[in-house]
C-alpha cells in the first residue's frame, strides 16, 4: 500500500519543541519532493516547509523561518520537520505530501495548483501549542 504517515504531533507549551515525522511505505521518498503543510481551524492550508527532490532547495514560510527545519533520512525513508520555539499560532493539523515533480521547494510550498497535484498526502497529525 502506497502511503505517507505523519507522526510526532501532540500538545506542547509555548517555547517548546516537537519533531514531526513523515514515513513512506510502498515507495521511495528520496525520489520525491516533500512538503509540510498545515491547516488551522477556519484558515486556509499553508505551505510550511518544502524540500526539492535533489535537496538543492528548501523553503520555509516566513512565519517559521529560523524555528523549523526540514530534513530527510533516506535510510529510514522518512522526512522530518523539527519545530522549535513553538508558538500558539503554530497550532494546526500538519500534513506531509510528496511530489515527483522537479519543481523548486518554494513553488511547491507557495502555489496551490502544485499542491493540488501532489502525488501523495498523509492524513495529518495535530499539533497544539498551549499553556
Amino acid at each position: 500500500q502506497l502511503q505517507l504517515v505523519e507522526s510526532g504531533g501532540g500538545l506542547v507549551q509555548p517555547g517548546g519543541s516537537l519533531r514531526l515525522s513523515c514515513a513512506a511505505s510502498g515507495f521511495t521518498l528520496d525520489l520525491y519532493a516533500i512538503g509540510w503543510f498545515r491547516q488551522a481551524p477556519g484558515k486556509e492550508r499553508e505551505g510550511v516547509s518544502c524540500i526539492s527532490r535533489t535537496e538543492r532547495t528548501t523553503y520555509y514560510a516566513d512565519s517559521v523561518k529560523g524555528r523549523f527545519t526540514i530534513s530527510r533520512d533516506n535510510a529510514k525513508n522518512t522526512v522530518y520537520l523539527q519545530m522549535n520555539r513553538l508558538e500558539a499560532e503554530d497550532t494546526a493539523v500538519y500534513y506531509c505530501a510528496a511530489s515527483m515533480s522537479g519543481l523548486t521547494a518554494q513553488a511547491l510550498c507557495v502555489e496551490p495548483k502544485y499542491q493540488n497535484g501532489m502525488d501523495y498526502w498523509g492524513k495529518g497529525t495535530l499539533v497544539t501549542v498551549s499553556a
